[in-house]
């Protein structure tokens, strides 16, 4: 039997984000204590925490200060220095595993474990000159996306490859040691799935979410979407548990798929955590995947993810969105009684940051994510 990490426990969090946020007001709706590492009291997870360091992560007095504080450990963010994580780990329990850290932070060792348990990914290849790009551009048709291979996220880090390109000139420009060059995918539509797994072995796992992208950056979120068949839903079941069980993973994560317009499943990344497409989980689930996050890393029962509602989309809040001040018009959208905000106390608000997000629930997937979406236009109504 796994140990019980119980309320009154301080549970640690690597990272001050909104994800610890999320957590941190998770565990203290039932009674535990939130340690925090990484940032300051005026950060999203800082602001409704117990305990705080601000110390850097390569700070080794820092972390043994920090892990002894906390009976468990976990992570809000993928790119945590490697030797960090290892440390923490040897001074509390660390959910998810520092195996799974190390390869989602970095793209080739992600694929190539993909591969190595027969999930279907794009074509991949690792390159270090201009010269191996064109190459890879070549073998894989014309069409390639070069990465960097640690640290990227939002689209940052990405660089579309054409036939026409100049890849002296594009190497130049990205300024990489090396990357990773991947396979374009025509694609029908991109979606996720969000899962957990118990120190047990139980899995569980969310309806997959259709995913909508704005300038490389996470739209909007809907759950329930028809596009998902039961068929797909089922396969990408399989392949999140695939992973989940490959890692022995306590805690929770997301894979990115796409459907192939061949009509076959691609994996396309993992999120070692909770996820931007599953924020919608708070007001859809009766467990949402912060509440299924503390459950599994602190031992706690695990329960089927039951719905609150048919159907429910998420619009993410860029700085963009955000009024310069609220009131009762830019607020009107609000009034339904499935719809809900969230801000991240994010202090100040910048083009395509990650302020905040808006959830809608109802009984019908397109009215859902319509609504959604008129509601955070309303925002910005004078």
């Amino acid at each position: 039997m796994s140990r019980v990490v119980g309320p009154g426990s301080t549970i640690g969090v690597l990272g001050v984000g909104k994800l610890g946020r999320m957590l941190a007001v998770s565990a203290r709706q039932m009674g535990y204590r939130i340690a925090v590492f990484g940032g300051d009291r005026d950060s999203p997870a800082g602001q409704v925490s117990d305990l705080v360091w601000t110390g850097a992560f390569d700070d080794q007095d820092k972390l043994l200060e920090f892990a002894q504080a906390c009976d468990v450990v976990t992570y809000e963010f993928e790119n945590i220095p490697s030797d960090a994580a290892a440390a923490i780990d040897q001074q509390a329990a660390l959910c998810p595993g520092v195996q799974l850290l190390q390869t989602a932070q970095n793209r080739f060792a992600e694929k190539t474990a993909l591969s190595s348990i027969g999930l279907p990914t794009a074509g991949f290849r690792m390159v270090s000159s201009s010269e191996e790009l064109a190459s890879a551009r070549a073998d894989f048709g014309g069409h390639v996306i070069l990465k960097a291979n640690t640290d990227g996220y939002d689209g940052k880090g990405q660089w579309s490859v054409a036939p026409t390109t100049d890849v002296e000139s594009l190497w130049n420009e990205a300024g990489l040691n090396d990357g990773i060059v991947e396979e374009r995918i025509d694609f029908d539509f991109e979606f996720s799935i969000v899962a957990g797994r118990y120190a047990d072995g139980t899995t569980v796992f969310f309806d997959p979410l259709l995913n909508h992208h704005a300038n490389h950056i996470l739209d909007v979120s809907v759950s329930a979407a028809p596009q998902v068949t039961e068929s797909i839903a089922n396969d990408a079941v399989e392949m999140a548990r695939a992973v989940l069980e490959h890692f022995d993973v306590v805690g929770v994560l997301c894979i990115e798929l796409f459907l192939a317009n061949s009509g076959r499943l691609v994996v396309n990344e993992i999120a070692p955590r909770p996820h931007n497409s599953g924020h919608l989980t708070i007001e859809a689930y009766h467990c949402s995947q912060f509440e299924l996050q503390l459950r599994a890393i602190c031992g706690l029962p695990s329960v089927p993810l039951v719905r609150r509602a048919p159907a429910a989309a998420m619009a993410n809040l860029l700085g963009q969105h955000i009024p310069d001040a609220w009131g009762g018009d830019n607020l009107s959208a609000l009034k339904s009684p499935g719809s809900n905000l969230h801000l991240y106390g994010k202090p100040e608000s910048r083009i395509n940051r990650k302020m905040g997000h808006i959830t809608i629930t109802g009984d019908d997937p397109a009215t859902v994510e319509r609504e959604v979406r008129l509601a955070r236009e309303a925002l910005l109504q004078p």
